[in-house]
């Protein structure tokens, strides 16, 4: 039963019904029936069945096709100060108990539906928090929000010195919200002084800058991927391919790899890797080369071998389900090169960050790529995104990352 409450009530079809049952938290506009009552873009809004059973209560955005995100299956909550700070702690005290003291330097501390923030992100790069906001329902609390999640992490002993949004994303349209970038006056303070912090992870140093970097700042997510990788470079000649700024070059250069060659795209990010390099140590080790990867496989082909561990992190090829074909081809083309050019007992690290790449669909084309490069693959290990992109079952959405270690026999 639902409690007495004066939020808009929205009525929705039994296809949303048995979504919101199996724990998915959208509602699109299309799976609405019925409304009664109404309320200001971003505020609550009951959820119930045809039959009037109660399903939740959420943000309503009347711009985007995600109608209603759920915050609660909970009849009996309060959205109050209380509820977030709860939230807020739960989501905190979660990374505290998965995850390494180390670890938490650095850490995704919200990732969105997943911690039941629906369209909200923050990232902790060791001083600072970087903050992306997709939701208007998101936006209308962030003044609730972020000054709370900071007083958290400064009364548990972190040295948290600003908060920066990172707002300047398309999707934000969609919500009705503009974009930009800059930071939050957090009430009483001053402003940062830069955008610049230093994060250590897995015993590397980095240059994070959350204000010009790739999303938030740094890619997270392959946290405990990269020191995988790391475990079976010591002594072994690798070429990290995508290498961006450089992170999985680094961990298996830190992990006793007797040469790495780490080769991007784009000048900018093979400087920053090259920076990185001599930032831990690493120059003597770790080569930065600027090149097109679909181009430099092939061309290693007509060269004697050198590699005998390649790693595969490409961009995301596809970003919807209109491309995932194009997409597939794309990471089939770069996996059989990389399986050609391996020898015998040879190592490959290969992933992909799309979730319209799916599982079964990226496993197929590495069955493909293998049957058509001639070789055979032991898998060594199958991993996913690191346990602060916590995946949540019935929100596909939630799982994207996926990432393999084979050994070519």
């Amino acid at each position: 039963m639902k409690a007495a409450r004066s939020y808009p009530c929205y009525t929705v079809t039994p296809k949303a019904e048995t979504a919101i049952l199996r724990g998915h938290p959208w509602v699109y506009d299309a799976e609405i029936v019925s409304t009664e009552g109404s309320t200001d873009n971003g505020g609550l809004v009951d959820v119930v069945s045809k039959k009037g059973r109660y399903l939740g209560t959420g943000f309503l955005s009347e711009h985007s096709k995600i109608r209603v995100r759920l915050l609660s299956r909970n009849a009996n909550d309060r959205f109050d100060e209380a509820f977030w700070e709860r939230k807020l702690r739960w989501a905190w005290d979660y990374r505290k108990t998965v995850m390494d003291p180390a670890d938490l330097d650095a850490c995704r501390i919200i990732f969105g539906e997943a911690d039941a923030f629906p369209g909200l992100t923050v990232d902790k790069f060791h001083d600072l928090l970087s903050v992306q906001v997709l939701s208007v329902g998101m936006e209308n609390i962030q003044d609730l929000l972020l000054p709370l999640l900071v007083r958290i992490l400064r009364e548990d002993g972190q040295s948290i010195r600003g908060v920066f949004l990172r707002n300047d994303v398309a999707l934000r349209a969609k919500e009705g919200l503009s974009q930009g970038k800059g930071w939050y006056h957090l009430p009483g303070e001053e402003t940062p002084d830069s955008p610049i912090t230093e994060i250590t992870e897995n015993g590397v140093k980095y240059l994070v800058d959350v204000e010009n970097g790739q999303k938030t700042g740094f890619f997270l997510d392959q946290k405990y991927n990269r020191r995988a990788v790391a475990r079976l470079a010591r002594g072994k000649t690798v070429l990290d391919c995508f290498t961006h700024t450089g992170s999985f070059a680094l961990n298996a250069a830190l992990g006793g790899a007797a040469h790495v060659t780490a080769v991007d795209v784009s000048e900018s990010a093979v400087e920053m890797a090259r920076a990185n390099a001599a930032r831990n140590g690493l120059e003597g080790v770790m080569e930065c080369v600027a090149a097109n990867v679909f181009d430099l496989l092939p061309a290693l082909e007509k060269e004697p071998p050198r590699y005998d561990f390649i790693i595969l992190d490409p961009p995301a090829f596809t970003k919807s389900r209109k491309t995932v074909r194009n997409a597939i081809a794309g990471y089939k083309e770069i996996n059989y090169r990389a399986m050609r050019l391996l020898p015998r007992g040879g190592y490959l690290a290969t992933c992909s960050c799309s979730h319209f790449a799916t599982e079964e669909k990226f496993v197929a084309m590495l069955h493909d790529a293998a049957r058509d490069a001639g070789v055979q693959l032991r898998q060594i290990e199958a991993r996913q995104q690191s346990c602060d992109h916590p995946i949540l079952w019935g929100v596909d959405e939630t799982s994207y990352l996926k990432f393999y270690l084979f050994q070519v026999v």
